[in-house]
């Protein structure tokens, strides 16, 4: 039972990082400034974005509970059933973040699901 609750701390935490992390580089933007300080400024820019600062710390979260996991849980389980972070990020990002998930995404998403729905 405390694999599971670990499991499950692992995953949201993994999925609020990525969403975080994508929404606020998309924000952003991308590095248009190479010369000089461009780095420099893009980096503080960074530094100072809160979204990105939480994803940080739930990416923080995500890996020490999966510590954890791996010391109640034996890694044959944990590792795949960690995946299913990737069936919710799939759905995720196309309702909150609106991106287009073609049919052939839908159908490994489908194979990751039923993957980690043997393993549990």
């Amino acid at each position: 039972m405390r694999a599971l609750g670990l499991l499950s701390i692992v995953i949201c935490a993994t999925v609020v990082s990525d969403l975080l992390q994508s929404h606020e580089m998309k924000r952003v933007g991308e590095v248009t400034d190479f010369a000089g300080g461009g780095l420099t400024r893009f980096g503080a820019t960074l530094a100072r974005n809160r979204g990105l600062i939480l994803s940080v710390f739930c990416m923080a979260i995500s890996f020490f509970a999966f510590m954890a996991l791996g010391q109640v849980a034996e890694l044959s389980f944990a590792v795949p059933a960690s995946a299913a972070s990737i069936v919710l990020e799939t759905i995720l990002a196309r309702l909150i973040l609106k991106e287009r998930v073609d049919p052939r995404r839908w159908i490994g998403v489908a194979c990751v699901a039923g993957g980690v729905a043997l393993l549990v």
